[in-house]
């Protein structure tokens, strides 16, 4: 079901790009649609190297 929610989600995000006023909208919909997942990569990394100097140093 979470994979049908993701291609629902990028035809409703292509259908905002052919709609789009101008180029600068179109930017605006590509870093907001690719900036959580940044976001959550980067806390994950984070969490990754935090646990793994922890550990380096027991």
């Amino acid at each position: 079901m979470g994979l049908f929610l993701l291609f629902q989600d990028a035809s409703e995000i292509e259908k905002k790009m052919q709609e789009a006023p101008d180029s600068s909208y179109e930017i605006g919909i590509a870093i907001g649609t690719y900036l959580p997942f940044v976001v959550l990569v980067l806390i994950a990394y984070a969490f990754y190297y935090y646990s793994k100097k922890r550990k380096s140093r027991e």
